[in-house]
């Protein structure tokens, strides 16, 4: 029998309620297809450090060591609580960009996808979202502002300062210009490279390797677009749109007003792929607000596991088949607190109930081998 260990990094705030659904989706998985998940918490982000005096532990380093691939839930705390963890180990200094540096995951692909039926869900007219919303945003991961030298203190006329640098390699461009490529080379062949190249001289040479390697991807046209005017074409028409990349901080940035487009974060989610591992997770928060409440929206963390089906374990057919799942259960006049407010047609249902529709949604779906 195939077996895979998979790292459950259950996180902070509504990470653990929205794991526990992603977890019901993979037991069946894993039954409907002879195979076994060999999955194991680790302790990762702010109830880490609480509990283990770290926001990345030794122990779940071993254990996302070990994985065949990992799965993470949001982290962080609101501001007042994240005051209680020191600077350096408050979740995403402590542990989220250490986890990108250790698998040096280095390309991060979020799918912004509402089909037309579900258009309602978007808070852009009917007119703009036309036949459905349907692209990829491709973010460089552990370069740029995120990575760069970092320097605080006080200068010599005793006031306080910081200096961050932007850096990025030819290399390191080159590497997430390859998968943008390739991956529109499986769809429309049209590729934004986003930029902002009449200000930041990091965009000057982004632009230029991205001009290099198009030319082994002669078929890809390659469209260049400054991040702020891509800003406004995702609201205005976000179909002319297919492949977008980007460096990090743009994709952190674009990435959310993607989710905002679509009409939750909750309906984002992401893989972060590195030479021999990859991660997945969800785009959106902790939302510790909304903790413990059972109404967060696990279509994200679900998404995240059908994209870990498809790029780690080859099982394109199952994945397939967790996207027909979830997308089933809203076209049944489903809903979430964050995609809709109580009212007519509407059903609302809790963060437990989505989980147990997209299993028996699945269930009904014939298995194919991918």
């Amino acid at each position: 029998m195939t077996a895979y260990k998979i790292a459950l990094l259950d996180g902070d705030g509504i990470g653990p309620e929205i794991t526990a659904e992603a977890v019901k989706v993979l037991n069946l998985v894993a039954s409907r297809n002879g195979i076994e998940f060999d999955l194991q918490h680790g302790a990762f982000g702010a109830n880490a450090y609480f509990d283990h005096g770290h926001s990345f532990p030794e122990a779940t380093k071993e254990l996302c060591d070990s994985a065949d691939a990992i799965l993470k839930g949001p982290i962080g705390l609101n501001h007042e609580e994240s005051k209680k963890i020191p600077v350096d180990m408050q979740p995403e200094r402590g542990a989220l960009l250490p986890l990108r540096r250790r698998y040096n995951t280095f390309a991060n692909i979020r799918p912004v996808f509402l089909p037309k039926d579900l258009a309602h869900f978007s808070p852009l007219k009917s007119e703009i979202i036309g036949e459905g919303i349907d692209f990829i945003i491709i973010r460089e991961l552990v370069g740029g502002l995120y990575f760069g030298k970092k320097e605080t203190g006080v200068n010599d006329q005793g006031k306080r300062y910081v200096n961050e640098s932007l850096e990025y390699d030819e290399d390191q461009i080159r590497a997430i210009a390859k998968v943008a490529f390739e991956t529109s080379m499986k769809r429309k062949k049209v590729l934004h490279n986003i930029h902002k190249s009449n200000v930041l001289k990091s965009s000057v040479l982004w632009n230029e390797v991205m001009e290099e390697v198009g030319k082994d991807f002669p078929e890809v046209e390659i469209k260049h677009i400054l991040v702020d005017a891509a800003a406004t074409y995702l609201c205005l028409n976000p179909g002319q749109f297919d492949v977008m990349v980007m460096e990090n901080m743009f994709g952190d940035i674009l990435s959310d007003q993607g989710g905002g487009i679509l009409g939750s974060l909750g309906l984002m989610p992401s893989a972060c792929l590195g030479p021999d591992k990859a991660y997945y997770e969800p785009s959106h928060g902790s939302a510790p607000d909304i903790a413990g409440q059972n109404i967060a929206n696990p279509y994200s963390m679900i998404g995240s596991v059908a994209m870990m089906l498809e790029m780690s374990f080859g099982m394109e057919a199952e994945a397939r088949n967790v996207w027909h799942a979830m997308q089933s259960v809203f076209a049944q006049g489903n809903s979430t607190p964050d995609l809709s407010k109580p009212g007519a047609g509407i059903n609302m249902i809790s963060t437990q109930a989505f989980g147990d529709l997209v299993v028996e949604e699945l269930n009904k779906i014939p298995v194919v081998s991918s």
